[in-house]
């Protein structure tokens, strides 16, 4: 039996904002987020069909017309597909284009000439945190801190500060455990963030990564606030007069990025 497309009549998704979906934007936009979590790992047409819920024959022609315009590549024989060379022009753009994250950058610099340890800047998305800038330590290098990478917001210190802003943030149902010290169910965590609010910054001990821990604070430049930044530092070289010297500072450094911050806002204020 040949296949199928959904039929015209089929009743159409509406969006938040209550305008009717794009069912071809929406497919396009889906399989693009599909192959850019599967990082290095390539998919195929029937993976790709199967998990989106398309004819192959469908999947095909978009898969096809996005590598023509370079927001998907194929390998020599065409028949495995990764993420295009557009989407990182894309992502690139967008921090380019954002004020809070130019202005936030001399300052990241100026927190990991003092630290000497990682920095980051990073943004809440749904449930999961965005990292925005980052500055690496020389002491360590960790890939899963990358710019454009997405963790879980209850599993580090960054997430956790955001989470602290707005109770109504807080994860429904079970939690991923990343490391055996993560949060899994929403009561710990709950409790864990009303001391965030307490002491004012979060703190993350090895709950997003065996072996690091983090301090978190989030930059109330909205109501409530969706960007924050931390410092991570290794366990093995936490002493406690490191971690009072890392509080301060970042302390110091969210007071100056939230003064240059709200100056640097003016234009489009977008939706995060």
């Amino acid at each position: 039996m040949p296949e199928q497309e959904t039929p015209a009549h089929a009743p159409a998704q509406q969006s938040p904002g209550g305008v009717r979906e794009v069912k071809s934007a929406a497919r396009t936009v889906e399989l693009l987020e599909v192959l850019a979590a599967r990082g290095d790992r390539p998919a195929r047409l029937r993976e790709l069909a199967e998990e989106l819920g398309v004819p192959r024959s469908s999947m095909y022609a978009l898969l096809q017309t996005l590598i023509d315009r370079g927001w998907v590549r194929t390998d020599t024989t065409g028949s495995l597909y990764g993420i295009g060379i557009h989407a990182l022009l894309t992502g690139t753009s967008y921090l380019d284009s954002d004020p809070r994250v130019r202005a936030a950058r001399p300052f990241l610099d100026e927190a990991s000439e003092a630290l000497g340890e990682t920095i980051h800047l990073a943004r809440l998305d749904g449930t999961d945190v965005v990292y925005l800038a980052t500055r690496e330590s020389h002491e360590y290098l960790r890939t899963f801190s990358r710019v454009g990478r997405r963790l879980p917001a209850h599993a580090g210190a960054l997430g956790k500060a955001l989470l602290a802003e707005d109770p109504r943030r807080l994860p429904a149902g079970e939690l991923a455990q990343l490391t055996p010290h993560t949060h899994t169910d929403a009561a710990s965590l709950a409790a864990d963030l009303a001391g965030v609010r307490a002491r004012g910054y979060a703190i993350d001990r090895e709950e997003g990564v065996l072996g690091i821990a983090g301090f978190g604070f989030a930059l109330r430049c909205d109501e409530p606030a969706v960007d924050a930044v931390s410092c991570s530092v290794p366990v093995a070289r936490l002493t406690e007069e490191h971690e009072r010297r890392i509080v301060a500072v970042m302390q110091e450094i969210r007071t100056k990025i939230e003064a240059v911050a709200v100056r640097a806002s003016g234009g489009a204020q977008w939706k995060t």
